[in-house]
């Protein structure tokens, strides 16, 4: 069945449709990952987008539901050049069309995703249609298209009550604002008892559990959106509790702290980032998916100071605030899929709660 990826300035491309097969409008994002398509259509940091794969050829390896990152898939739409119908891999369950038909995602492939990419990264990300009607009507549809905006995400892919991954070392509260399952993994191997929290749980909740640490997950959508969350996020930051955060977690702390944030043209999306320890001059290779960053500019040097810079575009990539143990990160060290450079973070949050005992 043939199917259309209709951009918002006009830009269309036919290809054949995959997945569900109903319309959607979504924003349309770019991932350079040439490996972990199944954790990237599991991270809740995708609410909201439609993701295009630059990889070539996706789904050679099949689907292993152990590697979800969620529950569920979370893009409104997947765009492939090749989407490969047969899988080679001892550990495959399902080939990939299944797992999106399963999660309503609908999807197109056939298309040069390397000329869409390249739009993308001229003119900025953009919304666009994932549709198989062939009948369309762009004076119609390019109105629709524009409107369309990220809203409410965080809602949508937080936990709906507390659990708890049981353990005999640190307790540590997370916030889950659409955590990666990794994160919480990451900890409990570590030995931490893991209490994962709702992202509008309020801080005194958190407070009165007395945790060793506190971390604020990765997430969807504009951070300034989150207003009742950084108003709690304040508070957290007002405790001696040591804190480490990631993504959209290091976002929500800046703007709780007075910093500002803005959005990237096209984002950072992939397993291939390049960031920098200010501090050691060492650089690591790093998973990222985030559109919006820490504006340095907007810094008080007396709350915080900069910590990582990417390397390509030099963006912050990381924070340490002063007289705090905080420290605050944009990229992922769980980093599933991805490199594994940078897990030592979760030592170094693993100190800090030693510390304070």
């Amino acid at each position: 069945m043939k199917a259309f990826l209709i951009l918002e300035d006009g830009t269309v491309f036919e290809g054949t449709s995959i997945g569900s097969t109903r319309e959607v409008i979504s924003e349309i994002v770019f991932n350079t990952s040439m490996t972990g398509y199944l954790e990237v259509l599991t991270d809740p940091s995708y609410a909201g987008q439609a993701v295009t794969m630059t990889y070539p050829l996706i789904g050679n390896y099949g689907v292993c539901y152990k590697d979800m990152e969620s529950q569920k898939a979370w893009p409104d739409g997947y765009i492939v050049r090749e989407l490969s119908r047969m899988a080679s891999n001892f550990r495959n369950e399902d080939p990939i069309q299944k797992f999106l038909l399963d999660n309503d995602i609908p999807g197109i492939c056939g298309i040069d995703t390397r000329a869409l990419t390249k739009i993308l990264r001229e003119k900025g990300t953009m919304n666009g249609m994932i549709t198989t009607n062939e009948n369309y009507n762009l004076d119609e549809v390019l109105p629709k298209i524009k409107e369309y905006s990220v809203k409410g995400v965080v809602r949508k892919v937080t936990c709906s009550e507390k659990y708890v991954l049981s353990g005999k070392g640190p307790k540590v509260a997370l916030m889950d604002f659409g955590a990666k399952k990794n994160i919480a993994r990451s900890l409990n191997n570590r030995g931490c008892e893991v209490t994962v929290y709702p992202a509008y749980t309020k801080a005194e909740e958190i407070l009165e559990s007395n945790p060793d640490g506190i971390m604020l997950s990765n997430g969807p959508g504009d951070p300034k959106e989150c207003v009742e969350i950084i108003e709690e996020i304040k508070k957290l930051y007002n405790s001696n509790v040591p804190i480490f955060a990631i993504c959209l977690g290091h976002q929500l702390m800046a703007l709780a702290t007075g910093a500002d944030t803005h959005r990237l043209k096209y984002g950072h999306r992939g397993a291939n980032h390049p960031v920098k320890d200010l501090k050691t001059g060492k650089c690591y290779i790093s998973s990222q998916n985030h559109g919006y960053v820490v504006d340095e500019s907007t810094l008080d040097s007396k709350v915080a100071v900069p910590a990582f810079e990417n390397v390509n575009d030099k963006t912050n990539e990381g924070l340490e605030y002063v007289g705090k143990n905080i420290f605050t990160v944009q990229f992922h060290p769980e980093a599933c899929a991805g490199p594994q450079d940078t897990a030592y973070l979760f030592d170094r949050f693993m100190d800090m709660m030693k510390k304070e005992d």
